[in-house]
């Protein structure tokens, strides 16, 4: 017996536990369990750590499972990939998946997902549903109103006045900002933020920041960030942050969980809420924590000393980045000119491609003391295009583009932090 064969001999009934739990149909399940041994027994080669087979054995599972469940809903012309976009989080990369609007769908009835989805993520009007769906308009308003009811009553998330709410006032429109190119050298920046929030994970630190869509530059959001104490994850040292996320009436609250090094920042784990209500904490071991919050070979974290190295470019033409690795590197020195005030910054690319879903790129723009004067997000024009049927040309067609290794990104969002209000 070879060392794949034993070590998926040790695992195989974990993952028939984690299949079966995930897949009610047992027939089902049966043929997604051989596909995944199939799919580890081709890409065994590719694991650079034999004690990681078992969190890798079972992260194909998931993504296995997944598919299933994908392939389900297309049996209802029902996106369950677009509707899971409003649930967002963050993470390196700004807004990410989270599954509970999807969890709490999945209980409604087939109906009811057929109409959330086509009025709130395809504008339809009522009348355009009624046509499309050869009902009575009565029938439309009916349904309408008693979907929105049944997920008022599965979402975990509370609804609360906006009395209530103690979230500091960020402005509803991101004022006007110029960025202009420099002729001086990038300068070194010791940055400390943690990816995609820009708090820094030290005792005593809190943070507030807005999410501003392009090109309109509305609010669509706003977070407040604190560190609340110290943590351990299995036996790693950290702090603890609550992170609160602000839209019109509604507050989600959840916590994240981080480590800050003299030479690295890093996530160590999260909190999410499931359909029931209950929190689920993941960790630096657990299969699906890669996918959002790993940073860096064997999850080392974003380095904090930061110069430029000459791993991305800025030609002519565009930028130029290694093909099929991530890469995060300083590229240029620029004067940002923002409410009146002139920053002198360096601009950090961090830089990542996914093979489901394509590449994305996140600038920010640091000051020399290490904060975030202004944070971009753009996606590669075929990001995710499973998922919304359109290129991002297409969706924002008057939004700033780059050109990366010959590929269009558009702008699709910024950031920007009390620092600079």
């Amino acid at each position: 017996m070879n060392e794949y064969e034993k070590l998926l001999q040790e695992n195989l009934a974990p993952l028939q536990r984690y299949v079966n739990y995930k897949i009610k149909n047992k027939h089902d399940a049966e043929d997604i369990i051989q596909e995944v041994c199939l799919t580890a027994t081709i890409k065994y080669d590719s694991l650079k750590k034999p004690s990681a087979f078992k969190a890798w054995l079972v992260g194909i599972a998931s993504h296995k499972c997944n598919d299933y469940y994908r392939k389900k809903a297309k049996d209802m012309n029902i996106s369950l990939e677009s509707l899971s976009e409003s649930a967002l989080s963050t993470g390196r990369f700004g807004i990410t998946e989270q599954c509970v609007v999807r969890e709490t769908l999945d209980i409604l009835g087939d109906k009811e997902k057929q109409i959330l989805y086509l009025y709130y993520f395809k504008n339809m009007s009522q009348e355009d549903i009624s046509i499309n769906l050869a009902i009575p308009i009565g029938t439309v308003k009916s349904r309408l109103h008693y979907a929105k009811e049944k997920f008022k009553q599965h979402y975990p998330h509370k609804e609360i006045s906006k009395g209530e709410t103690s979230m500091k006032k960020l402005p509803v429109y991101l004022p006007e900002y110029k960025i202009e190119k420099s002729e001086l050298d990038p300068f070194n920046v010791v940055h400390e933020e943690l990816p995609g929030m820009f708090i820094i994970p030290r005792i005593g630190e809190s943070i507030s920041f807005g999410m501003y869509d392009m090109p309109l530059r509305k609010q669509n959001g706003a977070y407040e960030l604190k560190v609340t104490g110290k943590v351990k994850l299995h036996g790693i040292e950290g702090v603890s942050i609550q992170k609160k996320y602000s839209e019109d009436a509604i507050i989600e609250e959840t916590t994240v969980f981080a480590q800050l090094t003299d030479t690295h920042c890093k996530y160590l784990g999260g909190v999410s809420v499931d359909k029931n209500g209950n929190q689920k904490i993941t960790t630096f071991l657990d299969a699906e924590f890669d996918e959002d919050y790993g940073i860096g070979e064997d999850n080392c974290g974003f380095p904090t000393h930061r110069k430029a190295e000459g791993i991305i470019r800025q030609t002519d033409k565009g930028l130029v980045a290694p093909v099929e690795s991530d890469a995060s590197d300083i590229v240029g020195r620029f004067r940002i000119t923002f409410n009146g005030t002139v920053y002198d910054t360096v601009r950090l690319i961090d830089y990542q491609t996914y093979a489901d879903k394509g590449g994305m790129l996140c600038e920010h723009y640091l000051d020399k003391n290490g904060r975030a004067i202004l944070w971009r997000r753009f996606n590669k024009n075929d990001w995710a295009f499973k998922r919304y049927g359109k290129l991002w040309t297409e969706m924002l067609p008057e939004s700033e583009r780059l050109i990366v290794n010959g590929d269009v990104y558009v702008h699709w969002y910024d950031c920007a932090t009390e620092y600079i209000f």
